[in-house]
């Protein structure tokens, strides 16, 4: 039997505050759970929605170092962007504070020294490597080396960017130290560590046996954690940027960024509720919630939960709906290389339309698998889901009220068994959308609601109206009372995806109320209830439009590309006569056909100024045989002649490889006579 609780804390990931915020933040964490939110405040249930940045931690560190900067400069700026993109996207925390705060500083040092003071942490020595020029132990992110998988030169001591491997900074080849630049010595160094392993068992009991109702996704990731042996994790580093670590020996180390993060949920809170935060976190008739993506599954089903359990007055996670990753036009998004649509330029590209994008986001979201973001999609939903079936519907009853009633709700009179066919079908539409969004099914609820206006264009285009209006007006009335009433359905059952165009069709219904306990009845609106002017709630985006976001993502590929891609090393230097003695010309393609039984193979027929010659080569991967035929191509005309497959080729033709393999023939910009000479 499902439990009751008097109260909800909602927590969302805290965002890291070395970047702005990016739609795949947003599916993954933040829409979701704010239309939860939005959702449990319309059912007048308790519920406190807590975030705030993420401001400790070794990328914030580099980062100021890359731009010459202090890491609280970094923080102060991406705090700001942050706290003004959400706010200006709707996302409705009724906090959004920072680690760097003072009070949050004292949570967390406070949680720390309990666990210190009651024995549930670990003292260890380790061997670390350190830097004897910068004076200083070095975190992983401050170490880079040869990758021992790929042989990237510039991998970081926990993972290679460039094959992805997961690596500890003593796997790398020939490491050195990104403060100095100058090669590290092993040296110990203490720290504190939370005994996962002697959680285990509490940990498999929590888990699997008393929350089987969690995500697949995230009850099996948990599940294979604990199908391993769980180790101590350290909860403090050996840096200077974050909050010190209140034991008298532990002098230069500061909290694990991951101990200091999740304690922020608790510290927001206090700061929000000063006088009564302990209810939101210590009653067990109180509710958590942890909103959060893919990555971060471990740290609060796993860790996190292990520091609540440790420290003994706090309640666990009743559930925590994590997403899986949201992909960009088929890549994954990626920060660093800027491969992202970022939620403070969407604003500025898109004014006024949040909703399409909170609409787009939920519709495609990740819940149990990874999913895709185009632009084209963006577009089509737009135009043929928000435009021609819910605008459709709201415009189409709004503007015929304007036209037959004076923007009056008009008279129900007598029903047709349409009319009571199409009420039936929407009459169970709280209990079906409410029994989704319980179960942290949104896109599926998302769905349902976008049923009410389906069957309102069909109710619409069943009964016309506009026809019925030449002969009999009290059966238009009755129609468009129905029309109307489903249309304030749709203001409340769109409110927590959509909160922007309800909020603007409230307006036009002039509905006061939002509560949604009365969804699905249809008596929302009173008879002779006036309504304002239509507006469309939403309008069509252009091609042009869509074309400019797919050109910016193009040109940030490009530039990666032309960034990340490192030529081979020259080869050792030759005399000038060595080069000399390859004759090298142009030749124009009088023919070129496929080798038969191969698949790279292509047979070419040059005029090369002289005598037409064969050459075979081995590019037919990459270019279809007529796309060749009458190009110019350089080739190698004296190399001595060999036979691929039977065929005796007579010469090179060049080609250029690219950082993703492909070949490309070299051509000459202006049309020369074949057998020009390449000088």
């Amino acid at each position: 039997m499902e439990r009751k609780f008097k109260r909800t804390t909602v927590t969302a990931a805290l965002p890291y505050a070395n970047g702005g915020v990016h739609i795949g933040h947003l599916a993954g964490v933040y829409v979701p759970a704010d239309i939860y939110v939005r959702y449990l405040r319309m059912k007048k249930q308790a519920v406190k929605f807590i975030c705030g940045s993420d401001e400790h931690g070794v990328p914030i560190t580099l980062r100021a170092k890359k731009e010459g900067t202090t890491p609280q400069a970094i923080v102060d700026r991406y705090h700001q962007l942050i706290k003004d993109s959400f706010k200006d996207f709707g996302i409705s925390f009724d906090i959004y504070s920072r680690t760097t705060s003072d009070i949050h500083a004292q949570v967390a040092s406070d949680f720390f020294r309990k666990l210190y003071e009651t024995g549930k942490l670990v003292e260890k020595e380790s061997e670390q490597y350190y830097d004897e020029e910068a004076h200083q132990f070095l975190a992983d992110r401050y170490i880079i080396g040869e990758c021992p998988y790929c042989h990237n030169e510039n991998a970081y001591g926990d993972q290679c960017e460039k094959c992805g491997h997961d690596l500890s900074p003593m796997e790398l080849i020939d490491p050195r130290s990104t403060v100095s630049g100058s090669k590290p010595v092993v040296k110990k160094t203490k720290n504190w560590y939370l005994p996962l392993n002697e959680y285990q068992d509490w940990l498999k009991q929590w888990i699997l046996e008393d929350h089987p109702e969690w995500r697949p996704n995230v009850y099996g990731q948990c599940k294979s954690w604990l199908d391993m042996d769980l180790q101590p994790r350290a909860m403090t580093r050996d840096l200077d940027w974050g909050i010190p670590v209140p034991v008298k020996e532990a002098e230069g180390k500061v909290l694990y960024v991951w101990f200091d993060a999740p304690i922020g949920y608790i510290s927001n809170t206090q700061e929000l509720l000063p006088q009564e935060w302990e209810k939101w976190w210590k009653d067990p008739e109180t509710r958590l919630i942890h909103f959060i993506g893919k990555d971060n599954i471990v740290f609060h089903c796993i860790v996190f939960p292990v520091m609540l359990k440790a420290h003994g007055d706090y309640i666990l996670p009743d559930n925590v709906p994590a997403n899986e990753f949201l992909n960009l036009e088929g890549d994954k998004i990626s920060t660093s290389r800027n491969w992202a649509v970022w939620l403070d330029e969407y604003l500025v590209d898109f004014p006024d339309k949040q909703d399409v994008l909170r609409y787009v986001l939920t519709a495609n979201a990740p819940e149990t698998k990874d999913n895709d973001f185009t632009w084209k999609d963006f577009q089509a939903r737009n135009n043929n889901e928000l435009v021609a079936i819910y605008g459709n519907f709201i415009n189409r009853a709004l503007v015929l009220a304007q036209k037959y009633f004076e923007g009056k709700v008009p008279a129900c009179a007598d029903l047709k068994k349409i009319d009571r066919d199409t009420l039936a079908e929407f009459a169970d539409v709280k209990t079906k959308v409410e029994n989704l969004l319980d179960v942290f099914k949104f896109r599926d609820a998302q769905k349902e609601a976008m049923n009410l206006a389906r069957i309102g264009n069909k109710y619409l285009a069943d009964t016309e109206p506009w026809k019925v209006a030449k002969t009999d007006m009290n059966r238009v009335a009755t129609i468009l009372n129905i029309a109307l009433q489903l249309s304030a359905n749709l203001a409340i059952a769109f409110e927590p995806f959509l909160p922007f165009s309800s909020r603007k069709l409230r307006t036009m219904l002039k509905m006061e109320n939002c509560d949604w306990n009365q969804l699905g009845r249809t008596d929302l609106l009173k008879v002779g209830q006036p309504l304002d002017k239509p507006e469309l709630l939403f309008e069509k985006i252009e091609d042009a439009a869509i074309d400019a976001q797919i050109h910016k993502l193009e040109d940030r590929r490009k530039a990666n590309a032309a960034t990340a891609y490192k030529a081979n090393p020259i080869k050792p230097t030759i005399a000038y006569g060595d080069f000399e003695k390859l004759d090298i010309r142009v030749g124009t393609v009088l023919d070129c056909q496929k080798v038969p039984t191969t698949d790279k193979l292509l047979r070419f027929t040059l005029a090369d100024g002289l005598a037409n010659r064969t050459i075979v080569s081995g590019i037919a991967k990459f270019y279809k045989p007529e796309d060749l035929i009458g190009k110019q191509v350089c080739f190698i005309a004296n190399l001595a002649p060999r036979k691929l497959k039977g065929i005796e080729s007579q010469g090179m033709i060049l080609s250029a490889e690219n950082v993703d393999g492909n070949l490309s023939v070299i051509t000459s910009l202006n049309e020369v006579k074949p057998g020009s000479e390449v000088k």
